[in-house]
């Protein structure tokens, strides 16, 4: 629920370009940056005597979404023309699919916030379908007319449709990453957002609690998780001020604008009558057997909310951690790796590596995880080291900071040539804590006298006498051994 007592629906159609080498009807490529119009053939333009050929290839990533979201696999599906006329439309209508969808039904699970606030909730899928992609309006470099690059027409799309359960841009936002993610997890989708591979279309209204829906506003091509964010926030606080002034919503189609941060009308709202759809008279329907289902999915990898519920049942990992951990197939496998490597007792260590230090290194160098100069094998190499009490936290994140900059092959190289292995020796840990509360005779009075942080002072005298090198456990019992308690 927003401010001021309203309610806030949201609804999500996203269109994601299919990984395949050819197109959807044709055997034109879809290889992304090529010279305009090189890439459009007599079946893309719809030349008279042409007939469209079905891609395999685009049906089986459409099994492969319909299968990792808990859908529908529909065994009849029927292709259909859209009907519209707009420039980079060559054909007049575009192919899709409308009564009969390939894919129906499904969810997919998010979370929502951090900490004592998150919470999880499943967003429920309407459809998937297959369609073909139009071309491409650019109104730059012209001279003040307009070019048509027709190259992207008929690339693939799975468009995914959810219902309208989401009621804030936080939700719709969890929710466009958890798809991202998981079309790129099973490999039907590179998700490019940037080249337009992976583009979110929302649709928002608001409403008094307790009142049927209201007329919502479509916000086109959002390809930013930001814009996604920034132009439903917008549109909601829109919709609200209109409503409240005493205006009325219209139902329309409108574009984000990134420079100003507000939507803007691009023409009212088509409802499908508007389209004239019809059955394709050149596509037979769509037939999918079980056998063909059954074979796509033993090629699927272990899905994400499987892995989750493996990281949290077998590894005791919380519901955050483990999210967080399965975000990208990249960070599972590496995560995977770490723990096969350094063993399940040290999953929580290793899970708070991951999403601490080497996500913020990551991060800082702009790095994927694949481009990780420090290796699944080394970090779980440094972790063993700490779990063993080789090492302590502070100076593991020293052996990080060689292993990250190629100054050795191991931690234990590093921590042989460094001289870092942690002194344990009680005698020699003894010796420094005996110098240190004689040369500071004011912090153990201090201390004494009821000021803790008198003691947190003598601690770090003593590390920094063992060069940071002392078991820091060690350290603290002796201290407080030695101070009567």
């Amino acid at each position: 629920m927003s401010a001021r007592n309203w309610e806030v629906v949201i609804g999500i159609e996203t269109h994601a370009q299919l990984s395949t080498q050819s197109k959807i009807f044709s055997g034109s490529s879809t290889a992304f940056g090529a010279q305009p119009n090189v890439q459009a053939s007599a079946v893309d333009l719809a030349l008279p005597g042409v007939l469209p050929v079905l891609n395999r290839g685009a049906v089986e990533c459409a099994i492969k979404f319909g299968l990792s979201i808990g859908a529908e696999v529909a065994a009849k599906s029927v292709f259909a023309r859209k009907n519209y006329f707009y420039p980079d439309l060559p054909k007049g209508y575009q192919i899709s699919q409308f009564e009969l969808p390939v894919v129906v039904g499904g969810g997919v699970r998010i979370q929502v916030g951090q900490g004592d606030k998150a919470y999880e909730k499943v967003v429920r899928l309407t459809r998937a379908h297959l369609e073909e992609d139009a071309g491409k309006s650019l109104h730059e470099d012209f001279h003040g007319k307009s070019g048509i690059d027709l190259n992207r027409a008929g690339t693939p799309l799975l468009e995914i449709v959810t219902e309208p359960d989401m009621c804030s841009s936080a939700e719709a936002v969890a929710y466009a990453k958890a798809l991202h993610a998981l079309v790129r997890w099973i490999g039907i989708c590179d998700g490019n957002m940037q080249e337009g591979s992976f583009r979110c279309d929302a649709n928002v209204s608001v409403r008094r609690p307790g009142e049927p829906l209201g007329t919502r506003r479509e916000i086109k091509n959002l390809n930013s998780f930001r814009f996604l964010q920034q132009a439903i926030d917008y549109e909601i606080q829109w919709q609200i001020d209109t409503l409240e002034d005493g205006g009325k919503i219209q139902q329309a189609t409108v574009l984000f604008d990134p420079d100003s941060g507000e939507t803007r009308v691009m023409r009212t709202k088509e409802d499908a009558h508007d389209y004239r759809y019809f059955p394709d008279p050149d596509l037979l329907p769509l037939v999918i057997s079980r056998e063909w289902v059954e074979r796509t999915k033993a090629t699927l990898p272990e899905l994400p909310e499987a892995k989750r519920q493996r990281f949290m049942e077998q590894l005791g990992l919380s519901a955050y951690d483990a999210t967080a951990l399965t975000a990208s197939l990249e960070v599972a496998d590496y995560f995977d790796a770490v723990v096969t490597a350094a063993g399940a007792a040290n999953a929580k260590s290793a899970a708070n590596w991951v999403m601490g230090e080497l996500s913020a290194r990551l991060n800082k160098e702009d790095k994927d995880i694949a481009a990780s100069p420090v290796s699944a094998a080394q970090l779980a190499g440094l972790i063993a080291r700490i779990a063993d009490n080789t090492i302590s936290n502070n100076i593991a994140k020293k052996v990080f900071e060689a292993l990250w900059n190629g100054d050795g092959a191991s931690a234990d190289e590093v921590i042989e040539k460094q001289g870092l292995k942690q002194i344990t020796d009680t005698g020699a840990i003894e010796k420094l804590v005996d110098e240190v509360l004689a040369a500071n005779a004011a912090n153990v009075a201090e201390y004494k006298a009821g000021k803790e942080k008198a003691f947190n002072a003598l601690v770090g005298q003593v590390m920094k006498a063992a060069k940071g090198k002392a078991n820091p456990q060690q350290v603290n019992d002796l201290l407080k051994a030695k101070l009567g308690g």
